[in-house]
């Protein structure tokens, strides 16, 4: 089963963008000007691609063989009993093939989102004899407790380790990792970049 993980905040921000390019270009379309309107179309067509490759793209995909981390030019897939140490700073290092290290985009842990954690994780100071905090339900407490002092990205990187070593207790045989150019982004840099060339010799 597939499971993807990605910045909440980007994904929603990046959605928003293409929302407000979608209706500003039927808008310059309808009202089509000539060199003004291409050049506003060059405009929000780079913008876009950068948004996308930025905020929309990225992500970190489990699947059954292995960790896919897609990052805005490349994807980089690791068979789990190849995944190696996994560090968890401002973002998920992964190292894989002894040496190499692949570093994920999202999530990433800010030290806002980390501060916010670990005063998460401090114990609730009792005041007075009887406890006056509502008492939450087994499931709920056992929730807390599991992302208590923990960032959205510690989790996911303790979930890349709990597979590698699922892998290696299986006796996984480690194979190759593969990395591959965005061929969604080049295309879209691509598509950028013929916009800007139209708006520059249009008259």
């Amino acid at each position: 089963m597939k499971q993807v993980y990605r910045s909440r905040a980007a994904l929603v921000l990046g959605w928003i963008w293409v929302a407000f390019v979608a209706f500003n270009v039927y808008d310059l379309i309808a009202r089509y000007s000539g060199k003004p309107s291409m050049v506003a179309l060059a405009v929000l067509g780079v913008l876009t691609v950068v948004v996308y490759v930025i905020a929309l793209r990225p992500a970190t995909v489990f699947t059954e063989d292995g960790l896919l981390g897609r990052n805005p030019l490349r994807s980089t897939f690791v068979p789990w009993a190849s995944v190696g140490d996994v560090t968890v700073s401002h973002s998920i290092n992964v190292g894989y093939d002894d040496e190499r290290m692949l570093r994920l985009w999202t999530p990433v842990s800010s030290a806002r989102e980390r501060a916010k954690a670990q005063r998460r994780g401090a114990p609730v100071p009792r005041r007075g004899r009887y406890p006056t905090e509502p008492t939450l339900p087994k499931a709920e407490q056992a929730a807390a407790e599991a992302f208590a002092g923990k960032t959205h990205a510690d989790w996911v990187g303790e979930q890349i380790t709990d597979r590698a070593e699922r892998a290696k207790l299986r006796k996984e045989e480690p194979g190759p990792a593969r990395v591959t150019w965005a061929y969604d982004s080049l295309a879209a840099f691509a598509a950028a970049c013929a916009l800007v060339i139209a708006a520059i010799v249009v008259d």
